[in-house]
């Protein structure tokens, strides 16, 4: 009887231990990264305190309990990063839109539609003015030329028409914005044209002034007629037309944002020459009013 009485004294003893001891904490949430807030602990709700029955031989199932290691210093260290920013970049302070070329007046597209040229040259008569004979001009029409202005690419003059020449201004912000590490002065520019240089039927945009050349004794175009094609650049194996022209790839890059289409795509290979092919209405993020574009520009139209 005075072993079994001890047995149960010592038993109480240990269970008093156990209860008495602290608990290790219990992770209610882990923060991640992206919230950068340590993570917290719940020891609100106590363990449920073990049982023992005495018995003859009493045998305890809980034992005291040592004070916990925290372990929060290791947590801390993985979950207390600094929150990536989940800001979007800055919007684009250019006063143009983005804009890609329409596809039916690339020229490697419209060539393989059967009416495809004459739908090119409609638009373009339509839009930027009557070259005769090609297209259907309109009442009160006018030539490209009566729409030209002399504006200025990186310093240099040149004659475009009045519609594309936002376009060409944000094309030079996009190349002084982008092109720093690739640097290049050009030193010779071709605008507008008044003698068509095509052949079987078509018209070079050059003659709507909408399409530009940039340093043409230097840039190549091995697919055109001679001197361009006699360019030792054109005899040289090249992995890519860029390697054929001395002007920096992110120039062509920086005017295909804003609607210019590059005819180093075309079997032309003509890597000094883009011209616009987007839409001039949609150049401008804020176009001016219809009253403010009428007075400020001649009449719509084509006619020579």
């Amino acid at each position: 009887m005075k072993r079994l009485h001890l047995a149960a004294v010592g038993s109480a003893a240990l269970i008093a231990c156990a209860a008495s001891a602290p608990k290790p904490p219990t992770a209610q949430s882990v923060a991640t990264a992206d919230t950068g807030v340590a993570p917290t602990f719940n020891a609100s709700t106590p363990a449920a305190p073990p049982t023992t029955t005495p018995t003859t031989t009493p045998t305890s199932t809980t034992t005291p309990t040592s004070t916990p290691t925290s372990t929060s210093t290791s947590t801390s260290t993985s979950t207390e990063v600094s929150a990536p920013s989940s800001s979007a970049p800055p919007e684009s302070t250019s006063a143009c839109n983005e804009q890609a070329p329409q596809d039916f007046l690339i020229r490697s597209n419209f060539l393989r539609e059967k009416h495809g040229n004459e739908r090119a040259i409609q638009y373009r008569t339509d839009t930027y003015g009557y070259f005769a004979p090609f297209g259907h001009p309109g009442p009160d029409a006018h030539p490209p030329r009566y729409y030209v202005v002399t504006t200025t690419f990186m310093g240099l003059p040149v004659r475009m028409h009045r519609k594309v020449v936002p376009a060409l201004k944000c094309v030079e912000e996009e190349i002084k914005q982008t092109c720093a590490d690739h640097p290049y002065t050009a030193h010779a520019l071709a605008g507008i044209r008044f003698r068509n240089t095509y052949r079987g039927g078509e018209v070079t945009n050059h003659i709507y002034g909408i399409a530009i050349d940039v340093d043409p004794s230097i840039n190549t175009c091995c697919g055109c007629v001679k001197p361009w094609s006699d360019s030792p650049r054109c005899k040289k194996p090249a992995k890519t037309e860029y390697d054929r022209m001395v002007m920096p790839e992110c120039w062509v890059h920086a005017f295909e944002r804003y609607g210019f289409y590059w005819l180093g795509h075309d079997v032309l290979r003509d890597t000094m020459h883009f011209e616009f092919l987007g839409d001039p209405d949609k150049i401008l993020k804020n176009p001016p009013s219809p009253a403010a574009a009428a007075n400020a520009s001649p009449p719509k139209g084509g006619g020579s």
